[in-house]
This record gives C-alpha cells, structure tokens and sequence, in this order.
C-alpha cells in the first residue's frame, strides 16, 4: 500500500537480539515480517550491560516516527524491558525466550535459580578493554563445544558450529547490574517460551512472562526457536501487531 502524506506513519517492528547473537539471528523473522507489509528494523544490541544496552536501544526507539512493537530474545528481553519504559512510541512488546526482568533484579540471580539452564557452565570468562587507560573488563562466550546443546540443540551441526564461531560475547556487567522498572508494568506484552530452552531456562522466561502478565505461546524448541522456528514467532508477532490496532497487510507499505 502506497502511503499518502496525511497517513500516520504505519507500525515499525524492532527486533532487539540477546547475548551471543547478533541481528542476523532474526533474518527469518524479518524476512516473514516484510513479505506480510510490516516494517522491520533489526539494530546491533551493544551487549555492554544493562544500562548502556537499553540507553542505547531506548535512543534508537525514540528516533522511530509512529508506533512500535518491540521484540527481545533472552537478554534481549531485559534491555526492552528497561529501555521501552518512557517510549511514548511502544505500544507492546514481545518476549521470545526472553527475560522480562522486574525492577532491581539482576540476571546473573535469576539465571542462577533455573533448573533448565545449563547455560552457567557453558559459559567461558574473556577480557576486554574499557577504554580507561589500562583496565580491563571481563566479557563472557559459550565454550565452542557446548555451544549447540546449551544455546541451540534443534539446529544442524554445521548450523551451530558457525554460530558458535561468530558469537559475540556480553559484557559480566549485563548479568550483575540491577535492572530499572519494566516497560511491562504499563505495555501489553505476548511470549514465546520455548520449551526445550536450556539457556535462559524454560521454567525462568515462563515464570517471568506469566507474571508480566503476557499472551504466552509455548513451543517445543531451543533457545534460538526465531531461528528454528521463525513461523511460529513470526505468527506471534502479527497477533500482537493485530491487538494493538496494527494489522500486517499483504503488500508492502
């Protein structure tokens, strides 16, 4: 559909990606979300923490004309959770196997107290430079070798493998800093938990999405089900885009 100038700017889908990813992981999610009309943004997610990730997400979301839907994956989900608060712009959010962090929690608490996740011992400490002089940071990756079991086990070998070998790590500070109030509290909120989520744990994104109150939608998957299974996510996100007033066309707009 060709906008005229007197339309108001159509909905823009944001799709903020976790720890040990990057954007591309939602390339099947953009991909189904364009061919439905929607617009689809996918911005870098720093992974420096919690407050210079969600600062950096809640600039991007504000220079965004019209409504937006936001969707986070695994850490993914703190950062909207944080930066969506004071986004007059957010009119939902969605948690794909995601955190939706509550005010002064710290991840590295609640990942500690899943019983699905095995993602704490998978995990390997590297260095970084803080930019102050001399000092350095401590970052963290999965081990190589238990990439695929702790992060995506319904994906091929060779999918994993090079998934592994282009993670990117996430700054110790993302799991040890308090998170703000939730964006949640005052936005409707859907979730993808996916059942066989061995990183942030299926019964941690559960608990977290029943008590934001959110549209849950279980699916059998690991902790990447957006890439695994991106109908099924995708199917998710046109249902919230529809509730909140904004349903995808057949053509682009």
């Amino acid at each position: 559909m060709s906008a005229t100038p007197s339309d108001p700017p159509p909905l823009s889908v944001v799709l903020v990606h976790g720890a040990f990813a990057d954007a591309s992981s939602w390339n099947g999610v953009v991909q189904r979300l364009q061919a439905a009309g929607l617009r689809v943004a996918a911005p870098a997610n720093p992974l420096r923490g919690i407050s210079v990730d969600s600062a950096y997400v809640a600039s991007y979301l504000d220079q965004i004309p019209g409504p937006v839907l936001v969707v986070g994956h695994s850490y993914g989900g703190a950062v909207i959770s944080n930066a969506a608060t004071n986004a007059s712009n957010v009119v939902g959010l969605v948690f794909v196997a995601a955190f939706a962090t509550d005010e002064g929690e710290r991840l590295g608490d609640v990942a500690a107290s899943s019983r699905d996740s095995v993602l704490g011992a998978a995990q390997v400490p590297l260095n970084y430079p803080t930019g102050s002089g001399a000092d350095t940071a401590v970052e963290l990756a999965i081990d190589p070798a238990k990439f695929r079991d702790a992060f995506a086990a319904d994906l091929p070998p060779e999918q994993t493998a090079m998934m592994a070998a282009t993670q990117r790590p996430v700054a110790q500070s993302a799991f040890s800093e308090p998170s703000g109030p939730p964006a949640w509290k005052a936005k409707p909120s859907w979730a993808v938990v996916a059942t066989g989520d061995k990183a942030a744990g299926a019964d941690v994104t559960r608990s977290m999405a029943q008590r934001a109150g959110a549209d849950i939608t279980e699916a059998n998957g690991s902790h990447v089900i957006m890439i695994s299974q991106p109908d099924t996510v995708v199917g998710v996100i046109l249902t919230a885009a529809a509730a909140v007033g904004h349903p995808a066309s057949s053509a682009s707009t």
